[in-house]
């Protein structure tokens, strides 16, 4: 794996409160190089990582932080979920002639809430008002009628974006579009925007709806897709190139 590679592994264990330790030996062939491993804040050992330092591989250490976002959606989002009653222990009846007490009723326990469904779907224009708030905390100005206006152009191309609803209310949005260029042989994929609502964050809803977006335009015969992040976000930066995108080039733009 390379060092841009090892940067935006590390940059993921950050945001998941861990560190990266790197190898120290540079021979390769060498025990223990290229070997990485995991602690917390603490410097306390999380992942591949003994007494004479790392010692797990960079593929390792990358799946356990895939999957170390699959947590109960409810906690995420403040979801209530009723606790796991025990069954109370019987008392040992007393060796004697006294006549038993009656025993008491067992009450069932209200089954326990069912944890948040997520689904990935078009949008509709239903959807407008939280798309405002979505896009909103993106960084970009924009109104309800404004919205559902983009809605039905986007609905007449077949470019409507994706959302992200768990339990009914959207929590995340990517917008998707595909087109023919001059220079390209095959049409070209976008991902436009992509925004996951700050309490859903780090349960992997933004994986979820890249990969949705990924299939529908390979669906359309696209070869590649791009997508544009400002030079601020340097989080969503690692977030990308951890699932597979490579910086290619520089964006220019100008207001008209």
């Amino acid at each position: 794996m390379s060092d841009p590679q090892l940067d935006a592994l590390a940059e993921s264990a950050r945001n998941r409160g861990l560190k990266l330790v790197r190898s120290r030996v540079r021979t390769p062939g060498k025990r223990r190089f290229g070997k990485v491993g995991l602690t917390d804040a603490s410097g306390k050992p999380v992942l591949g990582v003994d007494a004479k330092g790392p010692t797990a591989t960079p593929e390792e250490v990358e799946d356990y932080l895939r999957n170390l976002g699959a947590k109960d959606w409810g906690a995420s989002l403040d979801v209530a979920v009723l606790p796991r009653k025990r069954k109370p222990k019987r008392s040992r009846e007393a060796a004697n002639d006294t006549e038993p007490e009656p025993k008491p009723k067992r009450v069932q326990p209200p089954p326990p809430k069912p944890a948040p469904k997520l689904k990935i779907r078009e949008a509709k224009p239903s959807d407008a008002p939280r798309l405002v708030e979505l896009i909103h905390f993106l960084g970009h100005e924009i109104d309800e009628k404004a919205v559902r206006r983009n809605l039905k152009a986007l609905g007449k191309t077949g470019e409507l974006p994706l959302v992200a609803s768990l339990d009914k209310r959207v929590v995340g949005m990517c917008g998707v579009g595909h087109r023919i260029v001059i220079h390209r042989s095959a049409p070209l994929g976008r991902i436009t925007a992509l925004v996951v609502a700050e309490k859903a964050q780090r349960h992997g809803i933004g994986r979820m709806l890249v990969e949705a977006a990924e299939e529908r335009m390979r669906d359309a015969g696209c070869k590649l897709v791009e997508v544009t992040s400002n030079d601020r976000r340097t989080a969503a930066h690692a977030f990308y190139r951890h699932l597979g995108y490579e910086r290619t080039s520089i964006r220019f733009a100008k207001k008209l």
